[in-house]
């Protein structure tokens, strides 16, 4: 009976199921599914992004051809009108800047409000909140694909001289800036969850930031001023090497710094990596929140 009586005692204990909250790994890995699983779920949120954005304009579709000509034309205005400098290749020099530069500020502040835009479909349905960037930024690739329209045109109505085959290259660092604008844009969508000011923020950083990259001047115009210490920390800018890239194969007709970005694109998986467990750590809590 003792014997017994100690075998009806210990059978609980081991039925019983300690729950483990989720790791670091285990969250990440989550989060890399969630992404993979809701692919179909992302492609729709970004068509119907697309759908609502031209129908809430005249022009529709066509803004995304427009808006960085009419970008364009405001800082050959200022820069080369006004201030009397630059040069004749100016105008396809800042586009060079312009459009990529669209695209990640389009992204970054789409993403900002992927979640808190859509309080209603997260506390009714249940589905990975971490498409929902994701989708945002993806859907910057679309803008920026029809940006390749004005540029081309650029390229072959007024500036045929630069026309190369390292155009063929830009998909290359595109993916550089998909992975580093896909890592800020999950980052700021979770913060800006907890922290609505986050939106007002970004809009004046992003500004200051595209003024203090190498967007309207070239990088030797700053490498001449600068050296040292502080020129070291201002190549650290990610857009130092991403503008310049693009310039390489665009303007210049030569290949870019792979090794310059190699290193950003590997700065930037890691920043993905990060965002991901960020994201996902605090998931649970925005149906709270919201």
């Amino acid at each position: 009976m003792l014997r017994s009586g100690r075998m009806s005692t210990s059978l609980p204990a081991r039925s019983v199921r300690i729950a483990r909250r989720p790791g670091p790994v285990d969250l990440i890995v989550e989060g890399i599914r969630d992404i993979w699983s809701r692919r179909r779920l992302a492609r729709y949120l970004v068509r119907a992004d697309m759908q609502r954005h031209g129908a809430d304009t005249l022009l529709g579709n066509v803004w995304w051809v427009v808006d960085p000509l009419l970008q364009m034309a405001v800082y050959v205005i200022l820069v080369s009108v006004i201030f009397q400098i630059g040069g004749d290749d100016y105008p396809l020099f800042v586009f060079c800047a312009i459009l990529p530069w669209k695209w990640f500020s389009t992204a970054i502040n789409d993403g900002i409000t992927s979640v808190t835009s859509r309080e209603r479909i997260i506390k009714q349905v249940s589905f990975p909140k971490l498409v929902l960037p994701v989708a945002a930024t993806v859907g910057g690739v679309v803008n920026f694909a029809f940006g390749m329209i004005p540029l081309t045109a650029l390229i072959v109505l007024f500036y045929s001289d630069r026309l190369s085959s390292t155009i063929l290259l830009i998909p290359l660092v595109a993916i550089v800036q998909f992975v580093f604008t896909l890592a800020l844009s999950i980052a700021a969508a979770a913060i800006n969850v907890f922290f609505r000011d986050v939106g007002n923020v970004a809009r004046h950083a992003l500004r200051m930031w595209f003024y203090l990259s190498p967007g309207l001047y070239a990088f030797d115009s700053v490498a001449g001023r600068i050296d040292g210490i502080l020129l070291d920390l201002y190549r650290l800018n990610p857009w130092v090497t991403l503008f310049e890239a693009y310039r390489n194969v665009i303007y210049d007709g030569r290949t870019p710094d792979f090794e310059a970005l190699g290193f950003v694109l590997v700065a930037s998986a890691v920043l993905l990596v990060l965002a991901i467990y960020l994201f996902k750590r605090v998931e649970p809590s925005f149906a709270k929140v919201l």
